[in-house]
């Protein structure tokens, strides 16, 4: 049954349409961190390890976001950020392919993928290269000089959606290791990883899944491969036996070799507690209700809007749970709608974006955030001097 607006903490007259970079409060999630601070760890002390059984935590977070992502239970690890992910997941696929020399990516992957694939690059200084075509030109780019293709399902910034099992087939038949970062993927749109072959994927919880700022990132490895996996960041928790205390790595026999430091307990608490709004929920569901939500504030900004281009793709199946417009300039249009209760988020150089979560948003609230958008743009109260001053997070 959808939205499920009586499980978020919501502040009154806001419409919310920037799930898509942080989810909301949960209800349950505040009370759960309070029991983790005050009971587990300030009545139980280090004894909430084993009391409060806080070392099956990350296991035990990490089946769920399998449940939800299409991957069978244990192959989901959690913890550290999404850049360690990626850098773990990029570093085990190019030693899967030794003697090839190319990641290919595109030129529209959310920057912290490519900072890492570059760092990484400077760190092997081993002759790699970072191939970038256009989002649209990646699957001709696939060719059997290529190691590693690691690609964004949803771009950020358009909502663009790659075609995950068709990508994933052709980097597999030119020999290619396939990453997926599902960072506007999980929780937003129905995710096969199981079925579409993926060797690895990755992915944050603090937007559709609502684990709060800072939430813990997850990875996946596909389960037949995981004895192959040589951890670059060979850490304590990813070790076969952590309390050996063995000065020599020996990684777990599973997807647990990919854990780093210690599970951060209060976050992990936090997003297992956000978790809870997800039952009894299809992804089918979610995605056909996401599908309607865009569409109609798509026509209906185009209608009211006509000063304001379309950046995303205009075939819903093309899509993510987002709708993007380009307007120059976009940054005091996107303040001026904040000021106004309509939060959505703005990406240089002139993207507006809107992301859609039908949990928590229906049809009243879309059409109410584009009759504000229209009178924003018609009156002209985006002019207004306080909106254009820039501030460190857009």
């Amino acid at each position: 049954m959808l939205p499920r607006k009586d499980l978020f903490e919501l502040p009154k007259g806001v419409i919310y349409l920037d799930g898509n970079s942080l989810g909301p409060l949960p209800k349950g999630a505040q009370e759960r961190a309070m029991r983790t601070i005050s009971q587990e760890w300030g009545g139980e002390l280090i004894r909430a390890w084993n009391s409060a059984d806080w070392m099956s935590l990350p296991q035990k977070v990490g089946d769920r976001i399998a449940g939800l992502v299409g991957a069978a239970p244990g192959t989901v690890a959690t913890g550290d950020t999404l850049s360690i992910k990626v850098y773990q997941a990029l570093a085990a696929a190019l030693k899967m392919r030794p003697g090839r020399k190319v990641i290919l990516s595109d030129k529209g992957n959310f920057p912290t993928d490519l900072y890492m694939a570059q760092g990484l690059i400077k760190t092997l200084d081993a002759g790699y290269e970072l191939r970038m075509p256009a989002a649209e030109d990646v699957a001709d780019a696939i060719t059997d000089e290529v190691a590693v293709v690691m690609l964004t399902q949803v771009d950020y910034r358009s909502g663009r959606l790659h075609d995950m099992r068709a990508i994933t087939e052709k980097a597999h038949a030119a020999g290619a290791v396939m990453i997926w970062d599902l960072a506007h993927s999980a929780g937003a749109l129905p995710v096969d990883l199981a079925g579409s072959n993926a060797e690895f994927a990755v992915g944050c919880t603090y937007k559709y899944l609502n684990g709060g700022p800072g939430a813990p990132a997850f990875i996946y490895a596909r389960p037949d491969i995981v004895e192959e996996v040589e951890p670059a960041l060979a850490g304590w928790l990813g070790h076969a036996a952590p309390f050996a205390m063995d000065p020599a790595y020996s990684p777990a026999m599973s997807t647990e070799r990919l854990r780093v430091g210690t599970p951060p307990v209060v976050q992990l608490s936090l997003l297992d507690a956000a978790l809870d709004v997800w039952e009894g929920v299809s992804m089918a569901d979610i995605r056909a209700a996401s599908i309607d939500l865009c569409e109609t504030f798509l026509a209906e900004v185009e209608a009211r809007c006509p000063m304001v281009s379309l950046a995303s793709p205009r075939d819903a199946q093309q899509r993510g749970s987002q709708v993007s417009f380009a307007f120059d300039p976009g940054y005091p249009v996107v303040q001026s709608l904040i000021d106004q209760g309509v939060i959505g988020d703005f990406r240089a150089p002139n993207i507006m974006r809107f992301g859609f979560t039908p949990l928590y948003i229906d049809q009243a609230d879309v059409i109410r955030a584009a009759k504000i958008l229209e009178t924003i743009m018609t009156e002209g109260l985006w002019k207004d001097p306080k909106y254009h001053q820039v501030s460190k997070v857009t």
